[in-house]
């Protein structure tokens, strides 16, 4: 069983560009990393730190308690702390993978796992967009259509045979957390004038549902093992 690593956030960014290296350079086709933060962060695209106003809105979310970090892949702010499981997901596309929906089928990959560890603890997981979730997304997994995972991608292209390389990577809030997070988010946002808000309401945690909600999370491997092997996909890490 992969162990979920404890690694402070910036650690955890590099594990996961490094496993993306490892995928890239061709050491192994397929890896996967758990990983949880020891401490908080509000992760965000490189774009962002090119806005007039970011330097005050960084300033304002340390001070908060939420230092900013940058991150490789797209999307908006997302915060992590202690209590956020992150996924991430590195391989090559198989060759029987249909390219012109090598992104849909990424997502999927991701998910399916995280929505069949939900349905054995008994709930009812959803997939699509939740107004007023931060980093909203088509596939974010839901329950009771409340943001509970988001999710992200990287591509790249491997030099040595030219298939094409995923980092695809979920965050899962397992402790509830939601008021903070959301109010750092908003912090951003106005420190830095953009029109986005969020509302607490549109996520939902893990451990308001289940508790103990740590133990629960180590089924989670078992789901992506069993897929990505029927993917032809066995794990090499």
């Amino acid at each position: 069983m992969t162990p979920i690593q404890r690694l402070p956030v910036e650690a955890g960014l590099d594990a996961e560009r490094q496993l993306l290296e490892q995928v890239h350079a061709g050491a192994l086709d397929c890896g996967l990393l758990f990983w949880r933060p020891l401490d908080a962060a509000l992760v965000m695209p490189r774009r962002l730190s090119r806005l007039a106003g970011f330097a005050a809105a960084e300033a304002a979310c340390a001070a908060q308690g939420w230092p900013v970090a940058l991150r490789d892949t797209g999307g908006e702010p997302v915060p992590q702390s202690p209590a956020v499981l992150n996924v991430a997901l590195a391989y090559a596309v198989p060759a029987g993978d249909d390219e012109q929906k090598r992104i849909e089928t990424a997502y999927l990959r991701l998910c399916e796992p995280l929505c069949d560890w939900l349905r054995d603890l008994g709930l009812d997981p959803g997939l699509g967009e939740v107004d007023g979730a931060f980093c909203d997304g088509r596939y974010n997994v839901t329950l009771e259509q409340r943001k509970l995972v988001g999710t992200a991608q990287r591509w790249r292209r491997r030099p040595s045979d030219g298939r094409h390389v995923t980092l695809a990577h979920a965050a899962i809030l397992l402790d509830n957390q939601r008021q903070s997070m959301v109010e750092v988010v908003n912090s951003f946002y106005r420190d830095c004038d953009l029109p986005s808000r969020c509302r607490v309401a549109s996520h939902v945690a893990l451990d308001e549902f289940i508790t103990p909600v740590w133990p629960a999370a180590n089924g989670l491997q078992d789901c992506y093992r069993q897929q990505l092997a029927g993917a032809g996909l066995p794990l090499s890490a």
